[in-house]
């Protein structure tokens, strides 16, 4: 199948795109060869819910280094209590959430929970703390009220490690729900994909220096910790899927063959209006809701490859493997539907708040920017230097001071010639512009691409919480290697 290319993208959702480079070693396909069922076939499963009751969710997640199920059989991979993905974290706006974190790593690490509009001061979503091998930091976390429901998720975030950590299988997904939901459905699924590469023993497969600096990408596509599990539905029984994308650099652009399944959220909370899930695009540490009405027969969930560029001119690739957006499609899972009475149900329609109606207190511009180790700054422990503004992350320096109460207009530009997708903590952002293009409903993102020699214009409304945090790329590896800045709000 021909990749997707960026500027084809502009019509998704208002965002660019990126591709693939393939890494690892190979290892795993002779494995799977003759271990596994090429087509699929464990049942699908979940994650452990835990659900808040009465405002209060209190729960410890251990991260340690063990044998875990992945894809149907043992391997040795990172895991949140001894699973891969963690547990599913239910919550309610309004809620109060205390989580212990255990670090059983050898490494040090701490816990990010990615989306949710919380304090980043203290022991909230504070990306500067730093959890010791054998510590536990107990972190608290207070929701607003008027918290925006949706899809969520987790993940360690100490500088350095954050790659690894999450390609190793620290992830793990948090659903706020909707105390006004609207939306009929019968069946609720919660689908983490993520990506991995492992050796003929079962071990995890350290990517070369080439993979990190292109972003790497696991040769194994996971749903939950499976290979292509098989989903069983009735026609008449509405669905909802909530899909994370928890890879440390692969875009998804999904398609299901047999069935026609309509997005109704993204990021931060529903759509102004549904819209078809191959218009799409998840940059890693994008999410998306979705409903499915089974229709009769059976259909396969696919991952259709991504261009996201090239590092200049391809000098970085170690001809290993496919170039950028050359891989072939990647089945995530299997559909089947049994029989039943259809049902008509509508998808009601949310009008989202929209910011280009309010006032804009400052306007300014950040660029993402490559060059060779030395060149801009540094070299980020590679022949690569990965900046924001020429600069590497200095966790000691406050790159942006922004003013409490007010909303800004941010235009995040992109001189590289790889796509990056620009994260913002604690703030949800409002999609204005992408590469030159009015996006016309309010689309809220907390992760939004930005293309290859590209931009896009975001407002943020930086209000409930003060504190300091960071913004980034979430190419985990570019992240790692500098290309992230800090901003506080007073």
């Amino acid at each position: 199948m021909k990749p997707i290319s960026r500027r084809g993208a502009l019509t998704m959702g208002g965002l660019g795109l990126v591709g693939t480079a393939v890494g690892g070693t190979g290892l795993w396909r002779e494995l799977t060869s003759s271990t596994l069922d090429p087509s699929g076939g464990e049942s699908f499963t979940e994650p452990k819910a835990l659900r808040s009751r009465d405002g209060r969710l209190q729960a410890r997640l251990e991260a340690g280094l063990g044998t875990h199920e992945v894809a149907g059989r043992q391997a040795r991979t990172m895991g949140y209590n001894g699973g891969v993905p963690g547990p599913t974290l239910w919550l309610r706006p309004g809620d109060t959430v205390q989580l212990d974190l255990v670090n059983r790593l050898d490494e040090v690490t701490n816990l990010h929970v990615h989306g949710l509009h919380v304090s980043p001061e203290g022991r909230g979503d504070n990306v500067f703390l730093a959890v010791e091998p054998g510590q536990t930091q107990k972190y608290e976390y207070r929701l607003p009220d008027d918290h925006p429901p949706g899809t969520y998720w987790y993940h360690p975030h100490h500088h350095g490690n954050v790659a690894d950590q999450v390609f190793g299988g620290l992830y793990g997904a948090i659903i706020v729900e909707d105390p006004e939901e609207d939306l009929d459905v019968d069946r609720e699924r919660v689908l983490v994909v993520s990506d991995l590469t492992l050796d003929a023993g079962g071990s995890l497969v350290t990517p070369s220096i080439q993979e990190q600096m292109m972003g790497r990408q696991g040769e194994l596509v996971l749903v939950n910790g499976q290979s292509e599990p098989r989903l069983r539905a009735h026609v008449g029984e509405r669905e909802r899927w909530r899909v994370v994308n928890a890879c440390t650099s692969r875009y998804l652009v999904l398609e299901m063959s047999g069935q026609e399944p309509r997005v109704v959220g993204r990021d931060v909370g529903r759509l102004a209006e549904d819209t078809a899930l191959g218009d799409v695009l998840l940059a890693p540490g994008n999410r998306l809701d979705m409903v499915v009405d089974p229709a009769a027969g059976s259909g396969r969930l696919v991952a259709r490859p991504v261009d996201r560029g090239g590092m200049m001119g391809g000098m970085m690739m170690d001809g290993d493997g496919p170039g950028p957006g050359q891989d072939e499609p990647h089945t995530l899972a299997h559909l089947e539907v049994g029989p039943g009475d259809a049902v008509s149900r509508d998808i009601p329609r949310r009008r989202p708040r929209d910011l280009r109606g309010e006032e804009v207190a400052r306007q300014r511009t950040l660029t993402f920017q490559m060059g060779m180790g030395g060149m801009m700054g540094g070299g980020g422990g590679g022949p690569m230097s990965f900046t924001i503004d020429g600069r590497e992350f200095d966790a000691d320096r406050t790159d942006q001071q922004v003013r409490l109460g007010t909303v800004e207009e941010w235009t995040i530009g992109n001189d590289s010639p790889l796509d990056h997708p620009f994260h913002l903590h604690v703030w949800p952002m409002q999609l204005i512009e992408a590469d030159g293009q009015q996006v016309s409903e309010p689309l809220w993102l907390d992760v939004v691409n930005v293309p290859a020699r590209g931009r896009i214009k975001v407002r943020v409304a930086f209000e409930d919480f003060g504190g300091r945090t960071v913004y980034h790329c979430h190419i985990l590896d570019h992240e790692d290697r500098g290309m992230m800045g800090t901003v506080r709000a007073d």
